[in-house]
């Protein structure tokens, strides 16, 4: 071979070990919680176990009487964060699973503990999605997932503007779950937390694009019915109680019987969003009068 001829070269490949899914960035966020000042608190995640509970010594401390004194830790476990439960006596819930044991995170996952959700957030734009988070919760319900009461308003101001304008029907229904605290009080409020994310799926898949579904307070919820209606809204609330009343409710093994009153109306002389609302909240009461499980227009 001449020295002009070209040598082989052999490269050596060195396959790069997978990416680590943590970052210095992995944290939680409180998204809803029965302690005012817990909302929207983060979180970070950067060495585990990072621990949860009722006594001081947690470094995520929570109240309540559903939550244990050590609940449950977060911990890292081959490249990836894991929730794990330390015997409570409630239970540790994640995406409204109870954890056997442990299980792995996956970016966007929620963990219950008691009556307090944190939502687990990962990845390089982890910082991004905690802004997005907390601008999320200034209109979504942490606990069903749906709009909250300042969304409900803010929608509902626009719907009135523009049926007043092209000459349009909007309806509105509110409704309640009949004996809530009854259904606290037998079953826990863990059961009731359930009852309550259970229902808002079962509207939420009757619910079109154009109509807004928005927890009112509480047990609470309304429905804004853009160019509905009375009649159609009637309709409507029929189908939801009916649902409901057949849906198999059940939590930790224990049938829940749930049943809702709705009251209807359509928009008339009422000048602003809470006198529609009032006016479908007097239907709802003589709902209740008249015994429940009812729909009133």
């Amino acid at each position: 071979m001449s020295e002009n001829d070209e040598k082989t070269r052999v490269t050596q490949v060195v396959q790069a070990p997978p990416p680590d899914q943590g970052t210095g960035n992995d944290c939680v966020v409180v998204i809803y919680a029965a302690e005012p000042g817990l909302l929207g608190k983060r979180y970070v995640l950067e060495k585990g176990p990072v621990r949860i509970g009722r006594g001081a010594d947690n470094q995520i401390v929570l109240e309540g009487d559903s939550v244990s004194r050590r609940h449950c830790h977060f911990d890292r476990r081959q490249g990836a964060w894991h929730i794990v439960d330390d015997g409570s006596t409630n239970g540790t819930f994640l995406n409204e699973e109870q954890v056997k044991g442990s299980a792995q995170l996956n970016n966007g996952d929620r963990v219950k503990v008691g009556p307090t959700i944190l939502k687990y957030l990962s990845g390089l734009d982890a910082e991004a999605k905690y802004h997005e988070e907390i601008y999320r919760m200034t209109i979504v319900d942490g606990l069903t997932q749906i709009h909250n009461k300042r969304y409900l308003f803010e929608a509902l101001d626009k719907e009135l503007i523009r049926a007043r304008r092209y000459d349009r029907q909007l309806s509105l229904l509110i409704f309640d779950i009949d004996y809530f605290k009854n259904i606290n009080d037998q079953y826990g409020h863990l059961a009731g937390d359930h009852v309550l994310r259970e229902l808002a799926r079962i509207v939420q898949e009757r619910i079109r694009r154009d109509e807004v579904f928005a927890r009112y307070g509480g047990e609470e919820f309304v429905i804004v019915l853009p160019e509905t209606p009375l009649a159609g809204g009637v309709a409507l609330a029929e189908n939801l109680r009916g649902r409901v009343e057949t849906h198999p409710f059940a939590f930790q093994g224990e049938r829940i019987p749930v049943t809702i009153s709705v009251g209807c109306a359509m928009l008339n002389e009422e000048k602003t969003a809470a006198e529609l609302i009032q006016r479908a909240d007097d239907k709802l009461y003589e709902a209740k009068r008249g015994g429940r499980n009812r729909v009133c227009s």
